[in-house]
């Protein structure tokens, strides 16, 4: 049994808690589907190369809305995932798929710290400490110097087909807030796909 300033801190704690599931509730209750459906969309995309590989660039444009920066601060994480895919292109034969490529972006807020915590999979899930939620966001949505193969597995002269697309993973609520998993959808974002082809 802890001591009487242990049980107020616990006390407080989930109080604390609490609140932050009311406002993430009336945030999902309350804001209109509308809201939410704001056309994301892959910009900026560029395939290039080094002496080596297969480089990818781009950036999700129209992917935070007011609402989600609030259940962000509010202490809930987003994931976003890329899928990329790269195919050789067969006049008279179906495409032949080369490589399959997923990649996710997560942000978590520390309310303790008022920081955040951006953690990208192609660059081994190293934790990217930022305090403004505005270089969160950069780290977010951007894709760069993303290796999608290596030059030696490519044939010259042949022609090629990248596919991109990103989406918005399912909400993780806390265990408290499942009850409210009706809202989910309401929280989700996928963009078209987006095709480029070259000439290696």
């Amino acid at each position: 049994m802890g001591t009487i300033q242990e049980v107020g801190y616990g006390l407080a704690m989930k109080a604390r808690l609490l609140r932050q599931s009311l406002c993430l509730l009336i945030v999902l209750v309350f804001i209109p589907h509308s809201a939410y459906a704001e056309n994301a969309r892959l910009t900026n995309i560029i395939v290039t190369n080094t002496r080596d590989d297969l480089l990818l660039y781009l950036t999700v444009e129209g992917a935070f809305h007011e609402e989600m920066q609030s259940a962000i601060l509010s202490g809930v994480p987003a994931t976003f995932s890329f899928f990329i895919s790269l195919n050789r292109s067969r006049n008279f034969w179906l495409d032949k798929n080369i490589a399959d490529i997923k990649v996710t972006h997560t942000v978590k807020y520390d309310t303790l710290k008022n920081e955040f915590i951006v953690k990208r999979s192609w660059e081994d899930n190293k934790p990217l400490v930022v305090k403004s939620i505005a270089d969160a966001q950069k780290l977010m949505v951007e894709v760069d110097s993303l290796k999608i193969i290596g030059l030696e597995r490519l044939e010259k002269g042949r022609h090629y087909q990248i596919r991109a697309k990103a989406e918005l993973s399912k909400l993780t609520l806390p265990f408290y807030l499942h009850y409210v998993l009706f809202f989910v959808s309401l929280w989700d974002f996928e963009t078209d796909w987006y095709t480029i082809d070259f000439i290696y």
